[in-house]
């Protein structure tokens, strides 16, 4: 997990990633409360594991890869 606690809010940063994967999305850094509040209403993101496996970023994330 090095390297990943920069990633996340001080409350969130010592949890293995059993639990990361269940811990609300705002506790990445960058992602406040109000953008929680959006990804959850355009795209019922609520966790960290949400968005990781939401289908639309999935989708882009390949598109990307392929284009390089």
């Amino acid at each position: 997990m090095a390297g990943l606690a920069s990633k996340l809010d001080k409350a969130f940063e010592e949890l293995p990633l059993e639990e990361l994967v269940n811990a609300p999305v705002a506790s990445l850094q960058g992602v406040s409360d109000a953008d929680a509040e959006h990804l959850k209403a355009a795209f019922g993101i609520v966790t960290v594991g949400d968005l990781g496996t939401n289908k639309f970023f999935l989708w882009a994330q390949s598109i990307v890869a392929l284009a390089k």
